[in-house]
């Protein structure tokens, strides 16, 4: 009886080795089978992927969130910059928890977790980051672009260039499949952000001496929870997490490719909130170039965060999309390459539609973006990996400190969350009254 189980088990292994590579089984040593990785890239690109994602929204409006609630404010970028990094680790093993396969997406360890209620408000939230994010992108983007072509024959309004930013979005987006081939577009991106923090920190310091007399605050205490909620916004990059490891050749590189990338992302925070906050004050503005002087800088500086916005918005929809396709299947196996890839360009074309349309259309969409962002990023950030991570490994297993660890991160996004949400309510009020 023995001999015939191992029998197969061999022969099972040796079957699935015939359909795929040795580099599938990563965390075979572990008894997990892991997803293929043969053609998975390396460390440094998932890093980029990263950068890319979260460093952008966060390092223009951080100076205002000190402005909100003062120098203290720097302690809570502190705490976001290693909960963040705490919580993108836990996720990454809820993907490993059931010992046998490795899961795919967020809503999978949601499920996992708490059955499909649980799945299906994970990939509510999911997607409306995922795709609220780009379509703010492309606001902005056409906003920008208008901006740069004013007086001349290109000042086409915003509407016509949020159209053209969704079709130049939407050549890689249809073209590549995985995150492993927008991994390049993600370098130029997280390359843009580190220029963009170059120059304002270059022209806010050659400015400071017409900035003499400012204002600071040590903390601000009827401001403090809405600059929480700023501040902790500023390290979304777990709704892009389960894809970026699955682009990694080498898996357990993860803990430190993110902490890496979350780092990175921490340096470029600290120096703009704190050079934008000492130079301008209570006077600093959001987005942070414009701030320092009109001119060519400044110039540089939004074409810069336009394209690093452009390179940004693939990342997002990709992961989206690569989350749909595994609901349904989408496989090159079940249709072959030619229908596979038709189907995915009809999903990922219509995606695009959806972000143009929304882009063009929906009045206070950035208020509306503001309310549920305030919900889903502090739950997707900070609450939701906390609590699968502990309902998935155990509770009893984990030490005190990492226990009372794990409470604070949820405190901290609980907080986030409540103190978010009116916020963006009073902001979302505020729009439709005028």
């Amino acid at each position: 009886m023995t001999s015939s189980i191992n029998e197969k088990k061999v022969d099972l292994r040796e079957s699935i080795n015939d359909l795929s590579s040795e580099h599938e089984f990563e965390y075979a040593n572990e008894g997990i089978i892991d997803i293929n990785r043969e053609h998975a890239g390396s460390s440094k690109l998932a890093y980029f992927n990263i950068v890319c994602v979260v460093a952008g929204t966060g390092t223009l409006g951080l100076p205002v969130a000190l402005k909100q609630g003062g120098w203290i404010g720097l302690l809570i970028l502190f705490l976001s910059w290693s909960m963040s990094i705490y919580t993108g680790i836990i996720l990454i093993r809820c993907l490993y928890a059931n010992g046998k396969t490795r899961l795919t997406t967020y809503k999978e360890v949601a499920t996992s977790a708490f059955g499909w209620i649980g799945g299906w408000v994970t990939f509510f939230f999911n997607a409306w980051i995922l795709l609220g994010a780009p379509i703010l992108y492309m606001v902005l983007s056409g906003t920008n672009l208008n901006q740069l072509c004013k007086g001349t024959v290109a000042e086409i309004g915003d509407t016509a260039w949020i159209i053209i930013s969704c079709a130049v979005v939407a050549i890689p987006f249809i073209l590549v499949k995985t995150m492993k081939e927008v991994a390049w577009m993600s370098a130029f991106g997280a390359l843009a952000t580190v220029i963009v923090v170059l120059i304002v920190l270059i022209v806010a310091a050659i400015d400071k001496p017409n900035h003499m007399n400012v204002h600071h605050d040590a903390v601000v205490w009827d401001m403090f929870p809405i600059a929480l909620s700023t501040i902790s916004f500023s390290f979304g990059g777990n709704v892009v997490y389960p894809h970026v490891e699955a682009s990694m050749k080498k898996p357990r590189d993860w803990s430190m490719v993110v902490a890496a990338g979350l780092s990175t992302c921490a340096a470029m925070y600290f120096a703009t909130a704190i050079s934008g906050y000492l130079i301008y004050g209570t006077k600093v503005e959001s987005p942070i170039y414009n701030s320092i002087p009109e001119g060519t800088a400044r110039i540089v500086a939004i074409v810069v965060i336009t394209l690093h916005v452009l390179m940004a918005a693939p990342i997002l929809t990709t992961s989206f999309s690569l989350d749909i396709e595994e609901m349904f299947n989408i496989t090159v196996e079940r249709y072959g390459k030619v229908k596979e890839f038709f189907i995915r360009a009809a999903i990922r074309v219509a995606t695009m539609c959806a972000i143009g349309v929304v882009a063009c259309t929906v009045p206070h969409f950035g208020a509306l973006m503001s309310l549920i962002g305030a919900f889903a990023n502090c739950a997707l950030i900070f609450i939701f990996p906390v609590v699968f991570y502990l309902k998935l490994t155990g509770v009893r297993n984990k030490p005190y400190y990492e226990l009372a660890w794990c409470l604070l991160v949820v405190l901290l996004g609980i907080v986030g969350l409540v103190f978010g949400t009116i916020e963006a309510i009073k902001e979302l009020i505020t729009a439709y009254n005028q």
